[in-house]
């Protein structure tokens, strides 16, 4: 199964090293593919410099330490294509999660819930664990 991990993910594995988010790594990295879109990548790494500097010289070594499939995400989006979300800065991860075709699309933002959609399922790190945990 894919899975695509929207930044929320990354950030609370890398920065708060979430025991919990990171017990959905492992049971990804054991079972799973991780897909990470080069958005995801961008705004993590934007988000680290901004707001958790002290950590920036270590980002790539998480990420180069983290088993993971690299898809692209376009830089233009037809919004009118793709279910509304509320904040704009969410269409690229969605987009990007319908036009790879994943699984899922792990997230912890809200704006997610309600979309509608049959594919990808869109669910919360405790609802994955709740399926999928071990």
């Amino acid at each position: 199964m894919r899975v695509l991990l929207d930044t929320n993910i990354l950030i609370s594995a890398f920065v708060f090293q979430s025991k919990h988010i990171v017990g959905i790594i492992d049971v990804l990295t054991e079972e799973h593919t991780i897909v990470i879109p080069t958005y995801v990548i961008a705004e993590m790494k934007m988000v680290v410099t901004e707001k958790f500097a002290h950590k920036s010289a270590s980002l790539d070594r998480f990420l180069t330490n983290l088993p993971f499939e690299l898809v692209y995400t376009p830089d233009a989006i037809d919004a009118a294509k793709y279910p509304a979300v509320r904040d704009s800065d969410d269409l690229p991860v969605l987009a990007t999660a319908i036009l790879e075709n994943v699984d899922i699309l792990l997230t912890g933002d809200k704006d997610f819930e309600n979309l509608g959609l049959q594919r990808p399922a869109i669910l919360t790190p405790a609802h994955f664990m709740l399926i999928y945990g071990k």
